[in-house]
C-alpha cells in the first residue's frame, strides 16, 4: 500500500540550484523561522531575551506576524487562545531561564485545555546542556525538566540541521488528539551559528487520527439504542473536535438528554428540548446524572467541576469517548473508547438505531425548573441581571474569555455560550491572569469579530500590563473588570469554612484612569448600565475596559 508520505517529490532545477546557492547570512534562528512558514504558520507570540536574539533577529526576514506581549506567562496564555480559536498550533517564543519558568502557568492551562501551543526557548550555549554547570546567565541544571512534567513532549535541537526535524515532531505532537503545548529548546550558539544549510521549504508534520475501535463503537450504538434512560455529557473534547453537529444528531437520533461541561460550552444548543445545559454544580443535575441507565461521556474525564466535586456515583453504564488515554475510566469504571471525539460520534451515528422518547423534555425541564426554583430562592437577583446583561450585549459569535472569578463561576453554569467554541475560560489549569490576555490572542486570530474579556479586580492586577500590548497592536478587546476589592470566590471560600477570610483583601488602582493612561477608553458602569455599556464597547473598533463595582455572591453548593 502507498501512503502520501511515501510519495517524495522531484524537486525542479530551480529548486536545486536555490538549494546548492542559500542566501548568504543566515542563522539557525532563519532555520527556526523558516520551519515555522514551511509548517504554514503566520503569526507567533512572544517575548525577546538574550539567549533568543538569533531567532528574534531572523523574524525580521521572515512573512511571520511577531506579537510580542508584556510577560512571558500573558505570552502563553494569547498563545493558548489563538490555538483554541484557529484549531491551528499557535508558536510561542521564549528565551531561557526565568523567562522560559514564567510561561509554566500559561503551558498548564494549555496543558488542561488541550490549547495546541509550540514553545520554542532558546538554552544556555551548548556546552552548558546536560547540567555542566558552566555558570552562564540564566543558567538551570536541567530546564526540560521544569516543562516535562506539564507539556505533551519536549524536543532539543543541539545543532542547526536538528532544528527543522526538532519542531516539526512537536508540531505533529501538539496537533495530534487531544491536541496540547509542546516544548522545544536550542543553545544559543546554534541560533546564532551561520548555515550554509538549505532554506527550509514546506514541511510535513500531518497528526495521525485518533481512530475508534468498530468493535468498540458497536457496542456503545447498541447500548444506546436500547437503553431505557440515555443521557450525554458532552465535553470540551466535543468542541476541540469539531463534532458539535454528529453530537446534536445523536442526541435527536436516541432522544438523549445532553448537559454540557465547563469546557464543553457551545457544544449543544442551550435551548433546545434536550439540552440539560451546564447546572454541573447542582445536585438536581447529579441526580439525573445518575439515574441514566446509560450514559455517553463525550470527550471530558469527569473530573472535579464535571462531577459535582467526585460527589457523582453513575448506577448504569457508563461509555467513555476520549482522545487522552490517560482519562479513560479515571474517574469510574466505563466502557472505555480511545478516540477522537468526531471519529467515535462519527461511528455511532453510522449503526445506532433510532430510539424515540417523547417523555425526555418534560424530565430536562422538570430538572432545569428545579435548578431554578433552588437558584431564586436564594435572593441572588443582582447576580443573574449581570449575567444576563452580559449575554445581551456580547453578539452571539463573539468569543468571550473568563478568568477565575464571581462572575466567571457563574458563566459557567449560567451563560448560553450560543455558539461552539466561543466561550473560554482558565478553568482547567484554575490560575489567574488567563482572560485578558487570551483575550488578545484570539483578538489576533479573528479580527472580524470583538472579543470580551471578564476578570475580577484581583485578575485583573495580574494582566494590567497588557493594556500596552492591546494599544500598541489595536487589538478589538473589550476588558469588563468586576470590582468587588479582592479576591472575592476566596473571600467566600475562605468565611465559609473559617468564619473570615484573611489575604483576601486589595488596594486596586483606578482602573478607567489606568487605562486611559495606556491610550485605552474606560468606563464606569452600573449593573443597570452594563447592557448599553457593555455593548457599546464592544461595537467600538480597538481596546476598552469597562469596570462594574460590585460584590456578587455565589449560589449555594449542594456537593457539601
Amino acid at each position: 500500500m502507498t501512503h502520501d508520505h511515501d510519495l517524495v517529490l522531484r524537486p525542479t532545477p530551480a529548486q536545486i540550484e536555490a538549494a546548492l546557492n542559500p542566501p548568504p547570512g543566515r542563522t539557525g534562528g532563519d532555520l527556526v523561522v523558516e520551519t515555522l512558514s514551511g509548517l504554514d504558520a503566520t503569526t507567533v507570540f512572544g517575548l525577546p531575551g538574550q539567549h533568543a536574539l538569533g531567532t528574534f533577529d531572523a523574524l525580521r526576514r521572515s512573512p511571520l506576524r511577531y506579537v510580542g506581549l508584556r510577560a512571558e506567562n500573558n505570552a502563553g496564555f494569547a498563545a493558548d487562545a489563538y490555538g483554541r480559536i484557529t484549531g491551528e498550533a499557535a508558536p510561542l517564543l521564549l528565551s531561557t531561564g526565568p523567562g522560559a519558568l514564567l510561561s509554566l502557568a500559561a503551558l498548564q492551562e494549555a496543558a488542561a485545555a488541550s490549547a495546541p501551543v509550540v514553545a520554542i526557548a532558546s538554552q544556555v550555549p551548548a556546552a552548558g546542556l546536560g547540567g555542566g554547570r558552566r555558570g552562564y546567565l540564566h543558567e538551570l541544571r536541567d530546564q526540560q525538566a521544569s516543562f516535562r512534567d506539564v507539556v505533551k513532549s519536549v524536543h532539543t535541537a543541539r545543532t542547526p540541521s536538528q532544528i527543522p526535524s526538532a519542531i516539526a515532531a512537536a508540531w505533529e505532537s501538539a496537533l495530534t488528539a487531544p491536541h496540547g503545548p509542546v516544548w522545544v529548546e536550542i543553545p544559543q550558539d546554534v541560533l546564532t551559528a551561520e548555515t550554509t544549510l538549505p532554506v527550509v521549504t514546506a514541511m510535513d508534520a500531518t497528526p495521525e487520527d485518533v481512530v475508534p475501535r468498530p468493535e468498540l463503537t458497536a457496542v456503545a450504538a447498541h447500548l444506546l439504542a436500547h437503553a431505557e434512560r440515555p443521557v450525554i455529557v458532552a465535553g470540551g473534547g466535543v468542541v476541540r473536535s469539531d463534532a458539535s453537529g454528529k453530537l446534536r444528531a445523536l442526541a435527536e437520533r436516541i432522544d438523549a438528554p445532553v448537559v454540557t461541561t465547563f469546557g464543553g460550552k457551545g457544544a449543544f444548543p442551550w435551548k433546545h428540548p434536550l439540552s440539560l445545559q451546564s447546572w454541573l454544580e447542582d445536585r438536581h443535575t447529579t441526580d439525573f446524572l445518575e439515574d441514566a441507565d446509560v450514559l455517553l461521556v463525550v470527550g471530558s474525564g469527569l473530573g472535579e467541576l464535571s462531577s459535582n466535586y467526585h460527589t457523582f456515583a453513575p448506577r448504569g453504564r457508563v461509555i467513555q469517548i476520549e482522545a487522552d488515554a490517560g482519562k479513560l475510566e479515571s474517574n469510574h469504571p466505563a466502557l472505555g473508547i480511545h478516540a477522537d471525539a468526531r471519529l467515535a460520534l462519527q461511528a455511532i451515528l453510522e449503526t445506532v438505531g433510532e430510539r424515540t422518547d417523547p417523555t425526555a423534555p418534560e424530565r430536562v425541564a422538570a430538572v432545569l425548573g428545579r435548578v431554578r426554583d433552588r437558584i431564586d430562592a436564594q435572593d441572588l437577583g443582582l447576580e443573574q441581571r449581570v449575567v444576563a446583561a452580559v449575554r445581551e450585549a456580547l453578539p452571539a459569535r463573539a468569543p468571550s474569555f473568563w478568568d477565575m472569578t464571581i462572575l466567571a463561576y457563574w458563566a459557567w453554569s449560567a451563560f448560553d455560550a450560543r455558539h461552539p467554541n466561543t466561550m473560554h475560560s482558565a478553568q482547567g489549569a484554575g490560575g489567574l491572569g488567563y482572560a485578558f490576555p487570551a483575550a488578545l490572542g484570539a483578538a489576533v486570530a479573528d479580527p472580524s469579530r470583538p472579543v470580551l474579556a471578564v476578570s475580577g479586580d484581583g485578575g485583573a492586577m495580574y494582566s494590567l500590563a497588557e493594556l500596552a500590548t492591546a494599544r500598541q497592536y489595536g487589538l478589538d478587546v473589550t476588558w469588563l473588570i468586576v470590582d468587588d476589592g479582592g479576591y472575592g470566590i476566596l473571600r467566600e471560600y475562605m468565611t465559609d469554612a473559617y468564619g473570615e477570610a484573611t489575604g483576601t483583601e486589595l488596594t486596586r488602582p483606578d482602573f478607567v484612569a489606568l487605562a486611559e493612561s495606556f491610550g485605552v477608553p474606560g468606563v464606569l458602569t452600573t449593573p443597570d448600565t452594563l447592557t448599553a455599556d457593555l455593548a457599546k464597547s464592544l461595537a467600538t473598533p480597538g481596546p476598552s475596559v469597562v469596570v462594574l463595582p460590585a460584590l456578587l455572591r455565589m449560589f449555594e453548593p449542594t456537593h457539601l
